[in-house]
């Protein structure tokens, strides 16, 4: 079953003449209404492969579902940016080519945990998380604006954000906890050349555009904010966390079907 999210970011082909591609290669497809929950329909569908077609923001609850029954995942991109389908090496503009992984070949990926929640990429607190935020605000203002609303940001709080890791306090513009390795560029994450290395990553940036990022590897860790609210972009979605902080990795946990290789 392909769980089809109409509100992501990319438009082409349109939902219905996704989910009818869907449906000619023997796939069933259900394009989300207002108000359906994604995770509650992967969960009550009667399939062996879950998959979803959306942004980043939408993957990890139908990934959850999956998780849950043990099923594979197939992941369709169809939203604005696309990282983890780019990380599994499917073409991000082409999202019925990528249907060809309901009858592919099968890998282990690993899936962080904060708390409870899945993430599939990152979590971003700081300077990267306000720019979420700001970005959901002003939707329809170009990428381009990403370096000027961070000036505005850092005018606002030239001293960043005071946070402990682990028990040591640090002060840092940018605290970005991924599963596994990125390339980190300003402002943007560049890709991950390893989904299963088993690892968390922390990069903290001091200064607003850093030359160099404090990184550190690792299977768990803690964050705090002084028991405070603390605003937050878990795979590009804007939220707000109620600190500590407790990240974890599973891994290998997601068995997600690819594209068998030509």
């Amino acid at each position: 079953m392909l769980v089809i999210n109409p509100r992501s970011g990319s438009g082409r082909p349109s939902p219905e003449e996704l989910a009818e591609e869907a449906d000619r290669r023997g796939v069933a497809a259900r394009i989300l209404g207002p108000g359906d929950d994604p995770a509650e329909v992967a969960r009550a569908a009667d399939a062996d492969v879950l998959g979803v077609a959306g942004g980043d923001g939408s993957l990890a609850a139908v990934a959850e579902a999956a998780l849950e029954r043990g099923l594979p995942f197939v992941c369709i991109p169809y939203g604005t940016r696309n990282h983890f389908a780019r990380d599994l090496g499917l073409d991000p503009n082409d999202p019925i080519e990528a249907l060809d992984a309901f009858e592919g070949s099968e890998q282990r990926v690993d899936v962080g945990r904060i708390g409870n929640r899945l993430f599939m990429n990152n979590v971003s607190l700081g300077l990267y998380a306000q720019l979420v935020h700001e970005r959901e605000s002003h939707r329809r203002r170009r990428d381009e604006f990403a370096q000027l609303r961070a000036l505005l940001l850092l005018a606002r709080n030239p001293r960043g954000i005071r946070l402990s890791v682990d028990g040591r306090d640090v002060d840092a513009h940018v605290a970005l906890v991924a599963v596994n390795a990125y390339k980190l560029e300003l402002f943007s994450l560049v890709e991950r050349e390893r989904l299963d290395a088993g690892r968390l990553f922390l990069y903290l940036a001091h200064s607003w555009r850093p030359r160099e990022w404090e990184e550190r590897s690792c299977e768990r860790l803690t964050i705090d904010a002084g028991g405070h609210q603390i605003d937050a972009a878990i795979d590009g979605e804007p939220t707000a966390l109620e600190t500590p902080l407790d990240l974890s990795i599973e891994p290998g946990a997601l068995r997600v079907f690819v594209p068998a290789p030509g």
